[in-house]
């Protein structure tokens, strides 16, 4: 895999109408300096603005992937943004004339053949990769998607597709290289939908750019004359120009692989996973995936790199098992002996969960007065570790920490259901049930060797300092 970032060496343009605006459209690519990553920039509005292609800037994922800021709006962003993360392209400036990039064929390939043409350049600053050393998933069930990375050295991708159509079946298809594969396997495989689905695009009116030029239609339904009359009406195709193929493809038309609809998906899985800002290295398996599992998943790898940015701030040394040691907690937490009643992080997923260890010992200074001859860790203790544990999660690196602190709020539904006596260890695990702005609730659980021995609700917030 490549090691240097890379941007193109002149600009290059391309124009047509977008899918669903119909709206025309000159889009052109520049080079970018380093670390500029995706960006789209709107000409024709006053002022220019600039949307970068990153994940937090998704606000629609009908059809297509849509990214706005402050009302403006790049509508099917995926097969540009496809073509410029197979080519492995790191930074570049993407103007626009208009909201939607021209369709095209439908594929990514004719903006990876101007991107060729324009050529490459290699820039000084290393590639930012995100390393996968943990097994990554999203599962949706009532759409029976599954998307996984899994820990690899290099960068793989797996989709399998099942439509339940007999003209479409199951499909699988795999991406091993990039360099070698994307260009010519990938690039070239167009966008692809069923009958069912144009006439009731149509009827919203979604698919104004569309025609059967620049998708598969899928036939999924008998269809009468008239009624194809009809659809070329709402399409503007003449309605001698509308077969149902005899392959189960409108007019016939030919794929250019035998799995190109699998293959396009991958594709659409590229353009969404380059919103995530960095390239990764990872093996991906995909079964079922659409635009909006595929954000989704990218939330999950953005929350992924977020912690991994914490902890290389705090945790200096790489440990097996352990997210923060004792001395990345002392550089987090204010607390200190014998106030600072956690020992490590082992578990930390973003806004969602977090667990600490702590090794209760005879040496515990309460244990002096509390219950002697028949010591018991203080109830309050143990909730004060949930506290400190859950309070490392809410400074989730979009504060300064040196600059901030948590003030618990309430502490409901507490519960202490056994002992915890010298020896033993307690696993905390926070859940985080409601964050808004700076406050946030989550439940707590305390266990020693599996059995609860304590349970609460916490509520608590991030405040300044000097406030």
């Amino acid at each position: 895999m490549l090691i240097h970032q890379r941007t193109i060496q002149k600009e290059v343009s391309l124009c047509g109408i977008g899918l669903h605006t119909g709206e025309k459209c000159t889009i052109t690519f520049k080079p970018a300096p380093e670390n500029y990553g995706y960006r789209f920039i709107r000409t024709d509005i006053e002022d220019c603005p600039e949307i970068p292609a990153l994940i937090e800037n998704v606000v629609d994922v009908l059809r297509g992937t849509t990214i706005g800021l402050n009302g403006v709006k790049v509508y099917t962003t995926e097969h540009v943004l496809a073509a410029l993360y197979g080519l492995q392209i790191d930074n570049c400036c993407i103007e626009m004339s208009g909201p939607e990039p021209p369709v095209m064929d439908g594929s990514s390939h004719p903006f990876a053949e101007a991107l060729l043409e324009a050529g490459f350049q290699e820039q000084e600053e290393p590639k930012n990769y995100l390393v996968i050393d943990e097994t990554i998933e999203y599962h949706d069930s009532n759409k029976s998607v599954d998307i996984v990375a899994l820990p690899l050295d290099s960068f793989r991708m797996t989709v399998m597709v099942d439509y339940k159509n007999p003209a479409l079946g199951s499909q699988h298809s795999g991406l091993f290289n990039l360099e070698k594969e994307f260009f010519k396997d990938f690039s070239p495989c167009r966008t692809f939908c069923f009958l069912s689905e144009v006439e009731a695009l149509a009827n919203q009116g979604i698919i104004k750019g569309g025609d059967v030029d620049n998708a598969i239609v899928i036939i999924d339904k008998n269809m009468r004359k008239g009624e194809l009359a009809d659809l070329g009406d709402k399409l503007g195709i003449e309605a001698e120009n509308l077969v149902l193929g005899a392959n189960g493809i409108l007019n016939n038309r030919e794929l250019r692989f035998n799995n190109e609809p699998a293959r396009h998906k991958l594709l659409d899985l590229l353009g969404d996973l380059a919103l995530l800002g960095m390239p990764i290295k990872a093996q991906v398996l995909a079964a079922r995936p659409g635009h909006a599992s595929n954000v989704e998943f990218v939330k999950q790898l953005k929350k992924y790199a977020d912690r991994n940015n914490l902890a290389r701030q705090y945790q200096h040394e790489k440990k097996a098992g352990v997210i923060f040691d004792i001395n990345a907690i002392q550089n987090i937490l204010p607390h200190r002996y014998p106030f600072l009643l956690i020992d490590k992080i082992v578990e930390f997923k973003l806004d969602e969960k977090i667990v600490s260890i702590k090794n209760v010992t005879i040496n515990e200074p309460f244990f002096q007065g509390h219950f002697p001859g028949n010591p018991i860790m203080p109830g309050v203790l143990i909730l004060e570790a949930m506290a400190q544990t859950g309070g490392i999660m809410m400074l989730n690196g979009n504060d300064n920490i040196k600059e901030s602190v948590v003030y618990f709020m309430g502490i409901d539904k507490a519960r202490f259901r056994k002992p915890v006596l010298p020896g033993d260890t307690l696993v905390i695990e926070a859940i985080i049930t409601n964050k808004r702005r700076n406050v946030c609730q989550f439940d707590a659980k305390a266990y020693v060797r599996g059995e609860l021995v304590c349970e609460a609700s916490l509520m608590a917030t991030v405040a300044p300092k000097n406030k």
